[in-house]
């Protein structure tokens, strides 16, 4: 069947299978490899992308579900001129990933987060980040990087 999604602000039209899964169509046919594929059951996060703003586990969902709309990966997340988004700036600053296996879907979660709630407490970071997985991490850095991010939002 063929698709017309915008990934990252560019139209793409593909042919695929209807059992497609979005996270393949991804970095298959688009060739974006920041998504990840880790634990094929949507039990990491390491495959959250941003589907029309809200964040959503590209290994649940049909590439075909995906169909008029709008996705964005970590490859599109940073500005224009090429600087990082604040989250990702944040990421960067308070040392929020190690290995780097789930931090593009840590940030994408972590955007849609503050998308819903701009100015979350602790409790909120780590419950809104449930779905995400690290296994480096205690998670504190991360927790402080999106705290870091909403401070900065907050402020503008």
């Amino acid at each position: 069947m063929k698709i017309s999604v915008s990934v990252n602000g560019k139209s793409q039209e593909h042919d695929v299978e209807p059992r497609t899964l979005l996270v393949q169509y991804l970095r298959e046919a688009c060739a974006l490899t920041g998504t990840k594929v880790g634990c094929d059951t949507s039990s990491c996060g390491a495959c959250t992308v941003l589907l029309d703003g809200e964040s959503v586990k590209s290994c649940t969902m049909f590439a075909a579900q995906a169909d008029g709309g709008s996705v964005t990966t970590i490859e599109g997340l940073a500005n224009t001129d090429g600087s990082l988004h604040p989250m990702q700036q944040a990421f960067h600053e308070k040392h929020g990933l190690q290995c780097g296996f789930c931090t593009a879907g840590m940030v994408l979660a972590a955007v849609s987060l503050l998308d819903e709630n701009p100015n979350p407490t602790e409790k909120d970071v780590r419950f809104g980040l449930e779905g995400n997985l690290c296994r480096c991490t205690g998670y504190h850095n991360i927790v402080e990087a999106v705290l870091a991010a909403a401070a900065a939002k907050e402020a503008k």
